[in-house]
């Protein structure tokens, strides 16, 4: 006898056997056991929506000799490239605020002494329209002029902040740029002198 046959008989006969328990005796069923599964998910925070963000038109800029007002100065002048600060969220923490801020490393060249960061000075310029969301820091001159703020930018100044991050949020993006001023003796020695302004945008809360 085929194997297969025997199966589809056996089969048949079970499925005619429960029909008969399940319409006459389906009390007599006893339980044998059971288990439990736990089922666990982890459910993330979803990220917040928007960011506020700071971007710089360009890289590198360029300084270039104009006229001293001192005999005994050189003076050099230039633009920092145009800063764009951003902010699309759509909560902003309460009594939060922003700020930019700008600091210089030394001016180096090869084979002369450095010129420290506090020959550099600059004037910040607010470029978006606003109504006084967002205002420019204060002018920083170099270590050749007047105090009491000629200290260069030797530690961090400010370039833009605003005081209520909540209100700077409903225009959503400000542009600001300084005008660079570089000073040394009027003896300086000749190079090609680099330097790097580190800008950096912050947010705290009051």
């Amino acid at each position: 006898m085929k194997k297969s046959g025997m199966l589809a008989r056996c089969a048949v006969g079970a499925l005619g056997g429960m029909l008969l328990l399940g319409a006459a005796g389906a009390a007599v069923a006893d339980e044998v056991g059971d288990a439990d599964v736990d089922v666990h998910v982890d459910i993330a925070a979803l990220p917040p929506v928007g960011a506020l963000t700071m971007s710089v038109a360009a890289d590198a800029t360029q300084l270039s000799e104009v006229e001293s007002a001192d005999a005994d100065l050189r003076e050099f002048t230039g633009v920092l490239p145009t800063v764009t600060v951003s902010d699309d969220r759509e909560e902003v923490p309460a009594d939060a605020f922003w700020y930019v801020v700008g600091q210089s490393s030394a001016f180096a060249a090869a084979g002369v002494p450095e010129l420290g960061p506090e020959h550099l000075g600059w004037t910040p310029r607010l470029l978006t329209e606003n109504d006084g969301e967002v205002a420019e820091g204060p002018e920083v001159g170099t270590v050749f002029d007047e105090a009491p703020n000629n200290v260069g930018l030797e530690g961090e100044e400010f370039l833009a902040l605003a005081i209520d991050s909540t209100g700077a949020r409903a225009t959503g993006e400000w542009q600001a740029n300084a005008d660079l001023t570089l000073k040394t003796r009027v003896d300086v020695a000749p190079g090609s002198y680099s330097a790097t302004i580190t800008l950096t945008l912050w947010e705290d809360a009051l």
